[in-house]
């Protein structure tokens, strides 16, 4: 899953909302696996302006979740005012 946070949060508060989705898919019974919020990830240039930000903080997570809770992830990630954009892949089982 790659998410995108609004710069308005800044480094200082970055963490803590990460720490919040992480918990949000711990409660649906889902488990995280690896977060890279490093190079060349973190605060990027947007490729074009979502809700009127130019950057954002990129955050790539490696998760396990029930398929059938991922709808509520997606509802879940839609609700956050944080999250600017988010995408959900499935990876294959090799």
């Amino acid at each position: 899953m790659m998410y995108i946070l609004s710069p308005e949060l800044g480094d200082e508060n970055t963490p803590a909302v990460i720490e919040q989705i992480n918990n949000y898919i711990g409660r649906l019974g889902g488990e995280v696996n690896e977060i890279n919020q490093s190079a060349p990830w973190g605060k990027r240039r947007l490729a074009y302006p979502i809700d009127k930000h130019n950057d954002g903080y990129y955050v790539v997570t490696t998760l396990r979740l029930d398929p059938n809770q991922m709808t509520e992830l997606e509802r879940g990630l839609r609700l956050n005012e944080d999250v600017l954009r988010h995408l959900v892949i499935s990876l294959d089982k090799k």
